[in-house]
């Protein structure tokens, strides 16, 4: 494969991933009520805090050296995503 078509591919992946995550956090939400896209833009923040999170973790299984460091690094950005949806919520 080309380093163009390589490139293209990449970029479309991530890109699929932020329009994925903008609709998974109530893209249309504001749309309809007339509201601000505040909520939508933290909402996208918070679920590739978690995303990250779960690539670490994903590393940790398939890396042999610094196991400990990515599972340590991967739970921890998990649970501050899953914090930051608890505190938009109101549940904390």
């Amino acid at each position: 494969m080309s380093k163009l078509g390589s490139k293209t591919l990449a970029s479309v992946k991530y890109i699929y991933l932020v329009v994925f995550f903008a609709l998974l956090s109530g893209f249309f939400h504001p749309l309809i009520t007339d509201t601000s896209f505040d909520n939508v833009v933290i909402g996208v923040i918070i679920l590739f805090v978690g995303l990250a999170g779960g690539v670490l973790v994903f590393k940790a299984v398939t890396s042999e050296s610094r196991r400990e460091i990515f599972l340590g690094g991967g739970f921890a950005l998990i649970g501050i995503s899953l914090f930051f949806i608890f505190q938009i919520t109101g549940r904390f």
